[in-house]
Formats: C-alpha cells, structure tokens, sequence
C-alpha cells in the first residue's frame, strides 16, 4: 500500500501516464491490491490539508485517466481498462461529477467473458493473473533456469497439475500473483501485455502456451536479470530480444560456424596438453565456448561500427584467445613454452600474462579490426581500470565522442568478479563524463570454483555477478554447454552496447577440467564435483552429436575440421623449433607507430620557454572569463586572480603559476594534458583554481586553459570518484595509448595511493620490465610532516625509491649525456620538487625526452602559499633547464672552502633548515644543497658538490623518520659518489 501511495503522490507528465500504469499493474500481486491502492490514493488526496503537498494532483491524475478511457478505452494501458470496467471507480468530491460508467464492452474479447458482456470479476482477476505471472518470470526467472553443465545447482523437477514438467522453483513463480489456475484453465485465451513479446503476432494466447513460451525463455538454459533496470525502453528492448519467438533459431551454416570455432578452441587447448603435458597454461577446458563467445561479439559489433576493440582477461584462456581471437601467430606462443633466452631487455614475464596488438580481417564481416589484448600480472582484476582508460584515450584520439568506433571487452573469472574490489571501482566509472568508455562488455568464465574454494564460501550474493546491478547492467547468465544460446546472449549483449552504450554482463556458466592449473589436483578439496567432471562429455562433443542427430552436418566433417586445425599447429610447433630467442616484442600490447624513429634516444628538447609565451599564458591564467560582467564568479577568486596578475607582472610564479605555464605550454605545442584525481580542478589544498564556476548558474564553468591558444591542443582536469586504485589504473591505460600526451594523477594526500599499490608495483613500476611497455604518467602525490598526524602527511616516498631499479654501488661513466643516459636506464623518476621553476621544467621534460618513464612527484603542501617558493621568469625563459641538484647560492656558496658543514636535503626541509640557519646566523658556515630528483640518483653533481666543499663535513637531513624517506636510498649512494671523491 505503501508503494502505490508513493507512486500516487508523484507529479508525472502525460508522457509517464503509461509508464506508470504499468509500474502499478506490475507492483501489485492481484486486481484487489490494485483496486485497493488506487482507491486509498484517491481517498488520502480527498483532504488537502492531509496531504497539502499533494495539492489535489493524484485525484487528478486518475480523473484524467477515467475521462481519456470514456473517450477511447484503447488509449490507456490494459490495466486502469479493467480497473474502470469493474465499476469501481468513484469520482472525489471534491472534483467536478463525471459521466457514469456505462461504455459498452463490444470490442473487447477477455477470456471467458461472452461477446458484448461486461467481463466479470473472475476474468479481470484472472488477467491480472497472467500479468503478474508473465512479470514473476521476467523478474524471477533465472532462479529456475538450467544453467550449470554439471547439474549441481539445478533444481529438482516435479509434475504440475497441467502434466508438464516443471522445477519446484517454477511453481512458487506462478503462486507469486496469488492465484492458482487448474487444469481446465489451460486452454483458455489471455490477451497479452505489452510488457511481453511472447505471442509474435498473435495478441492472445492460450494459459499453456503463455506458461511453455515463458518457461522456454526464462527458464532454460538462458537465465536474464533485468528487471531492475529503472528504464521501460531498455527492459522492453531486453525482452522483445529474448521472448521473440525464433530467436534462438540458427541457419545450418551459422550452427557449422559454431562448431567450427568450438572445435579450433577445444583442439588448441587439446594439442598444448598432448605437446606440454607438464607446464601451466591456465587452459579453458570446460568453459571453451568463451572463445567462440568473444568471436560472436566482436563480429557483431564489427557489423556495427567498432573498429577496435581492447580486451583485459585473466590468465585463463589468455593463450587460446591470443590464437584465435586475435589469431598471434600460433608459433610465437610455442615459442613461449620453450625457454628461450630473450633478444630484448628487461626480464619479460610468464606466458599467460602477455598481451598482443593485431590488425587483422573479419572474415565474418569482411571488415578490418583491431584487437589489443592488454598485459596482466597475476593480481586478478587488475587490468580492469587499465583497459578502460587506454579505451577512453582511443575514443578520445579517434574522435570517437559516442564510442561507436572502440570498445572494450573484459572478461573475469567468477571468483574475482565479486571478491575483487575493483571490479565496483571500475564499473562505477562507466558513467562518468570524463571516464566513461560508451559501455563495455563484461563475459565471466564461470567455473562455479575459484582456486579450491566453492561459491558459498567466497561470496554472500546469490550470483557472482550481483556487482553489476549497482549500475543497471543487464546480466545474461547462460549454460556453457549450450553453444546456441550463448551465440545468442552474445549477439543480444554486442547490440545492447551499440543501441544503449551501457555496460552489460555475460555469466558463462561453465567448469574447470582441470585443477586450479593443469599440474594440480582438485579431487583434494572437490571430489564430488570432479566426479561429475571426469564423467561429463566435453562441450564440443555434446554439440557435435546434436547436429549430427538433427542432420546439420555429418561426423566425418567435424573430424575434418579438427584434423585441418591439428596440422595448422602440428606446422606452428615446427615453426617454434626454428626460433632461438624470445622477443618481448612480439608481444607488445600498446605500440607506439613511428614515436622512436629518427630520434636521437640520448637528446633532450630544450624546456625553457620565450618570455613572452610565459607572460601571454600568465596573463590568460590569470584572467576572469571574457564575459566577467555575465560570469559571476567567487569574490574570494577575483582576488586570487589579481595576485596571480600581479606574479605576472613582476615576472614571477608561484606553483600553481608555474604549473599553468608548463601545462599552456605544452598545449601551445600540441600536446594533449589530461590531469585526473580527486578534487584536481580546485586543488585540494585550494590553490589550482583551473575550473571557475558561475555562482548564480549551476554547471555553467570557465577553464581558461582551454582557452590558451585557437589551435592549441585538448586540456581536460576531471574530478574524480573516490576511487586511487581503479582512478589510477585508468589514467595508466590512458598514458600508454599515445606518448604525445602529458597525463597525470594527483591524489587528494600522497599516502592516498598505497590503496592503489597493485597498479603502482605490478603495472607502473615494472610494466616496461616485463612488457616492454612505456608510460610518461605522472603522479603528483602531496607531501609534507606539516603536524596533519600520522596520514595526510607522507606519500611513503621510501616505497617508491625502494622500487627504483639502479644500482646503489654503481657510478656510470660519466659523460656529457650523463643524465640521460640514466633516465634511459632506470624504471621510473623520483623527484621533490622546491621551486616553481624546477616544477615546470620537469613537467615539460616528461616530453621532452625522447622516450617515457613515469615521474613520482612528491608535491608540497606549505609551499603552495610560501612567499620564498617562487621562481622568476627567468628560471623558466630559454636556456634554463631542470635542475637535478640546486646548489648553496649564498654566502657559503659563494666561500665554499670557509664551510664547515655541508647540509643534503630534498623537499619542504629546506625552508626550515634556512630559516634556522638564518637566525643562528650560520649562513657563511654551513651550506644546504636540494637534491632535487632522488632517483635516478645524480652521482656526478654529488660528487662535484663534495668537491666543491672539500673541507666540510657532509650530512643528510631530513624531516621524516629515519627509516622513512629518502635516507636508506640516498646513503649507499652517496657513498658511492664520494668513493669516487675522496676517503671515507
């Protein structure tokens, strides 16, 4: 009652008067809810003073609805028709009387009700019935459905009244409504909403034929959740797409394409057990359809438009889809197993991790693809994110504003789907303005186990695909072992996404063959399960013998297809025997066409900037909207605004300046910058200002570095979700796709990304290592011992510096390309930063470089608003550069042989340490040197700065703990340096 109280109460519009019939109709069990409902409404708005928010709009409403049934009874939906026809509706009094309710009932046919004869009250309950019955299978169905290949979770069956089998499940889906039919009423015609397809062209049916049709939909081996999906157009384009009779009928050459697919899949995974019978290879036995699955959608969704596709996927399977989805070369995976030395460097990784990039034909459509399957470390999920950001960057490149030209597939293991916390990160991006991809499809291969633990203790949800509803997905769950069907969800599931560009779910519900991989023993924790196993018929039997026995093909052409497919990877593996390397590059997922070629790899490009490029984009930073007199922005700003002209004027920047310039510049120059993170557009610490708002209209927004230049490149600054691990990932997948694109992610506190570890270790730190793959990412982490307590204070630079990969007891030859040479060599860049001017600088050398490392950048806090951290002009104008060390510029710079002390430090320390030098007027006697970027550590100008202090002792400061910070990186190789100096 309460329910349809509320519906009452709401003010809908002409258009929703449908919509909202139907709502109720279905949200009631029975006529007399209905009728019940519908009359207390009408009852409660009879008092405007009960309800004075009401304002007499409901009794309205419903007046509204009797007078358009007088008029036409067609013109309003089945269920207020019956309602008015059981003369129960009473005028309010309040409102003006209406005509009695006398129309004739000649053109209406209701079961059982004699021709120009009212229907009586049993008819119109009895079609309220069917109503709700066909809404309990479309909404509950998929309980009952017959998914599992193994018959573990099927239901028992048992005999209805009507002689039809049916599962104990089935009946509690025809109690729902409250009303039970016997077996005289099986021959009785019902005429069908219009929330159902299953009559075709017939408007009625009989009670049996409702009941098979919905059974053979809902409760087969296709099991659809959809229901709660809050959009009547999308619920009834899902099922006109399933109820539709003839749906899942399939062409004799489309059902030999399946079991040609089905058979190179199974004989792929059938040869590496017979020629590697020993190594792990995280097959796809007993879940093989998944490969004729993902066939099946790129095809379709080829058909419609997409021209690329980018996969993420777990390490089941990974092989069998590189070689015949994206169709590798069959004898560069061989290769893989042979334990090869590698031609590249870096230390490369276990074949089920690799990624690949192909350009290849559809054959099915005669169009050219392009398939990226993305690398993945063995931390499940993980690539998520990453697929979806270097998806975005396609779309972003390709000018792709609606995702019709690329798309992305992610398939997950069932286990990982719902345990994994990034799977919710993820999918709560896909509506996002700046993180959306226009929809993906996710395809679980559900092996109903996950490693040796069963469902029921891994996850409290009913399916592993529950996380999906949070954001409307339709899920399609679907028996593995039916090849056919599963064509179909996949067809349903690749025009979904190009109709509505939402995300949408494929559960294949499969098994595992083998253990957890192919040299464990799962009959140690599942037994009764393996039991069934070893006695079930693999899919591609099942379905050969079905087309054999129904004539579509004869057993000796499956053999010949298996026989051909065989002697292709029979010529692969002699191929693999030639080869005497492994090359990392054969397996690059992300290639960068034409970025390396030409280029001197040891030459940087100049950072510094023409004056008057810093003085136009210091002027346009610094400038309200062109339109101030109708832009109303923050008083607060306008003053932030004026000391920003001011800076300009005086030729001096603070960081937020200095920042502007290196991104104006950048974008001057053509390059794409992309800044990501929680907050970025203000700043957390209210210093960026990139995104003014209007304070009198809502959304109505000014980003003067959009406007910097007429033909300058794209600048996006996006707030994120509250989300590092998946943000971050994303904004990797986005940096790998182009090297001609400055991106960066700022977290709200440095010590905000550890939630975010797995992509910083597995992807960013090592990627190139062992996927011989680049990314200029930058991430700005804030950090500071500023009395903020133990968290918003350090990013736990420590952690960064101990995944550095240079060697603490080497000092490379030194050499005037020195310094790049060690940026070439090392996995990535550690710096802290304590000028504007060295901020701007690094940030342009991030593509200056002839290569791309990513930047960890601790960034200040304090020194946002500090008068001493600020950089003229000059350290910015042409011919100055990033300064790796900022050597003593005072008076003990000035007499180094009279200092006693030298002072190494990096970071917000050193305005400490100079204000207290300052008041113990100390500044002749000891120097303080900024180690500006840690790592690649700067060996030589260490060792000229010893030099230059030869009499002086040297020590290390900083404002972390000791076992925090840089002091256990920097201390073997300040040794180092100063081996090569003097004794210590």
């Amino acid at each position: 009652m309460h329910r349809a109280h509320t519906a009452f109460s709401l003010a809908l519009s002409p258009m929703a008067h449908k919509n909202f019939a139907t709502w109720l109709l279905n949200s009631s069990s029975s006529k007399k809810l209905f009728k019940a409902s519908a009359a207390a409404a009408v009852r409660t708005y009879n008092s405007a003073a009960a309800e004075p928010f009401a304002n007499g709009s409901t009794a309205t409403y419903v007046e509204e609805m009797y007078n358009a049934w007088l008029r036409d009874p067609s013109s309003v939906h089945t269920s207020w028709d019956a309602y008015f026809r059981s003369n129960s509706y009473v005028s309010p009094p309040n409102l003006a009387p209406v005509q009695a309710n006398t129309l004739p009932l000649t053109a209406f046919n209701f079961g059982g009700a004699v021709g120009g004869a009212a229907p009586d009250s049993k008819t119109i309950d009895d079609h309220l019935a069917v109503q709700a019955i066909i809404r309990s299978y479309q909404s509950r169905g998929h309980l009952a459905s017959d998914l599992d290949p193994l018959g573990i979770l099927t239901r028992e069956k048992t005999v209805c009244k009507d002689g039809l089998a049916r599962r104990a499940n089935e009946d509690v889906l025809r109690q729902h409504s409250g009303f039970l039919f016997g077996e005289q009423d099986m021959e009785r015609q019902f005429k069908l909403p219009s929330t159902t397809f299953i009559g075709g062209d017939e408007a009625s049916l009989p009670l049996k034929e409702i009941l098979n049709r919905l059974e053979n939909v809902y409760c087969n081996k296709i099991g659809v959740e959809f229901m709660f999906i809050n959009s009547l157009e999308q619920c009834n384009w899902i099922r006109k797409r399933f109820e539709t009779p003839g749906v899942l009928n399939f062409s004799p050459e489309e059902k030999r394409l399946i079991l040609a697919r089905l058979t190179r899949a199974t004989g792929f995974e059938a040869f590496l057990a017979k020629k590697y019978s020993s190594e792990k290879r995280f097959g796809l036995e007993g879940c093989e359809i998944m490969i004729p699955a993902l066939k099946e959608i790129i095809d379709v969704s080829t058909e419609l438009g997409v021209e690329s596709v980018i996969m993420g996927m777990p390490h089941r399977g990974r092989l069998n889809t590189l070689a015949n989805v994206c169709r590798k070369p069959l004898n560069q995976i061989f290769t893989q197993f042979a334990g090869l030395e590698a031609a590249d460097d870096g230390s490369g990784d276990v074949k089920y991790h690799l990624g690949t990039y192909i350009e290849r034909l559809n054959r099915v459509t005669n169009k050219n693809i392009r398939l990226a399957v993305v690398a993945n470390p063995s931390h499940l999920e993980a690539v998520d994110p990453v697929v979806q950001g270097k998806t975005r960057a396609e779309q972003f490149y390709r000018g792709d504003q609606e995702g019709k030209k690329v798309m992305s597939i992610l398939i997950h293991g069932d286990a990982a789907f719902c345990g994994q916390g990034v799977v919710y990160e993820t999918m709560h991006l896909s509506d996002l303005p700046d993180y959306t991809t226009h929809g993906t499809i996710h395809v679980v291969a559900n092996n109903q186990i996950g490693f040796t633990t069963d469902p029921r203790f891994s996850r409290s949800s009913p399916y592993c695909t529950d996380v999906a509803r949070v954001v409307n997905a339709p899920i399609f769950h679907v028996n593995a072992d039916d090849p056919e069907a599963v064509m179909h969800v996949c067809k349903v599931a690749a025009e979904w996404r190009a109709t509505f560009h939402k995300d949408c779910v494929i559960d294949l519900v499969g098994y595992r063959r083998n253990g957890h991989n192919e040299i464990d023993e799962p009959m140690f924790t599942q037994p009764l399960m393996y039991q069934k196993i070893r006695k079930h018929k693999n899919c591609l039997d099942l379905y050969a013998d079905k087309l054999i026995a129904e004539g579509t093909c004869t057993a000796e052409e499956g053999k010949s297809v298996a026989a051909k497919y065989e002697n292709i990877c029979e010529e692969a593996f002699a191929l693999a025997k030639t080869e005497t390397h492994v090359k990392y590059k054969d397996w690059l997922d992300s290639p960068w066409s034409g970025f390396f070629e030409g280029k001197d790899p040891l030459k940087v490009a100049p950072t510094g900037l023409k004056e008057e490029t810093l003085i136009h984009i210091g002027n346009r930073f610094s400038s309200p909207p062109p339109n101030a007199a109708e832009f109303v922005i923050h008083k607060g700003l306008m003053r932030v605004l004026a000391a920003r002209k001011a800076m300009v004027d005086e030729k001096m920047a603070d960081w937020a300046l200095g920042e502007a310039m290196a991104f104006g510049s950048l974008l001057k120059e053509g390059i794409h910058v992309r800044l990501s993170g929680q907050d970025v557009e203000r700043g957390t610490f209210s210093h960026r200002h990139h995104v003014l708002h209007h304070q009198l209209v809502d959304k109505a927004t000014y980003n003067s570095l959009q406007h910097m230049y007429p033909d300058q490149a794209p600048y996006s600054v996006s707030n994120s979700s509250l989300s590092e691990y998946a943000v971050l990932g994303f904004e990797h997948g986005y940096s790998m796709t182009n090297p001609n694109a400055l991106v960066l992610w700022e977290a709200q506190f440095g010590d905000f990304s550890n939630t975010a570890q797995s992509i910083i270790d597995q992807f960013i730190s090592s990627g190139q290592s062992k996927w011989v793959r680049q990314s200029g990412l930058v991430m700005l982490l804030p950090h500071g011992m500023e009395g903020m307590g133990p968290e918003h204070s350090s990013c736990r630079l420590e952690r960064f510096l101990q995944m550095s990969s240079d060697d603490p007891d080497y000092f490379p030859p030194e050499s005037d390309d020195f310094a790049i040479r060690q940026l070439h060599d090392i996995n990535w860049i550690v710096a802290n930063c304590t000028t504007p001017g060295n901020y701007f600088h690094i940030m342009r050398r991030q593509i200056a470089m002839p290569f791309r490392k990513p930047l960890i950048l601790c960034t200040p806090k304090s020194l946002l608003r500090h008068p001493e951290a600020k950089s003229p002009f000059s350290e910015m104008s042409e011919g100055s550069e990033f300064q790796r060390i900022i050597p003593d510029r005072g008076a003990a710079g000035e007499n180094p042989s009279n200092v006693k002390k030298v002072v190494f430090c990096s970071g917000r320390v050193y305005y400490d340490l100079t204000k207290h030098r300052a008041e113990k007027k100390l500044e002749s006697d000891i120097a303080i040197v900024r180690v500006e970027q840690i790592s690649p550590f700067p060996f030589d100008l260490v060792k000229e700065q010893a030099n230059l202090y030869a009499n002086a002792d040297l020590v290390w400061a900083q404002e972390e703990h000791k076992n925090q910070g840089c002091w256990t990186y920097v201390q073997p190789r300040f040794l180092t340096a100063l081996n090569h100096t003097r004794d210590v």
